[in-house]
């Protein structure tokens, strides 16, 4: 008997966040799951794993080399990560080009709003999914997915 075929994303993740303390990440990335269940891990270009968090209804986890943290939701988890609260939940759905359903949405010219941010998916025939949140500080997050049967961390 076979599995089903998982559905994994993989590419390059790029956090950029403005204002006094402006910083940005990016990271090769490998997502599996939903927003419910899953597991993202995050690599340098060269493969080398930064981070791997997992989480279910039950708990989120982030093994890092600093350790393994627990946390009470992705959101909490993100702003730990990456010093602001992005809404990794509803990335889960917006990498695959389409709205999180635990939350209202509308539709915009090439995309749609959600959770205050702008998701552009006027390129995402070719890959790439663009969210910003325009509110201070701002933060884009992009993504650019690799073709299926490529991965880009492990």
């Amino acid at each position: 008997m076979s599995r089903p075929a998982v559905d994994v994303l993989a590419g390059r993740l790029s956090v950029s966040v403005q204002g006094d303390s402006a910083r940005s990440f990016n990271a090769a990335f490998e997502l599996e799951g939903s927003a419910e269940r899953g597991r993202l891990v995050l690599a340098t270009p060269l493969g080398t794993q930064l981070a791997r968090a997992e989480w279910s209804p039950q708990q989120v986890t982030l093994r890092s080399r600093e350790g393994e943290r627990s946390y009470p939701d992705l959101e909490s988890l993100a702003g730990d990560a990456f010093g602001e609260r992005i809404p990794l939940a509803a990335l889960v759905d917006w990498l695959r080009g389409r709205p999180w359903p635990g939350a209202s949405s509308r539709a915009r010219p090439g995309g749609f709003e959600q959770l205050g941010w702008q998701v552009d998916l006027s390129r995402h025939v070719d890959g790439w999914v663009v969210a910003e949140r325009l509110a201070a500080p701002v933060i884009s997050v992009r993504a650019k997915l690799d073709a299926p049967g490529e991965t880009a961390a492990r």
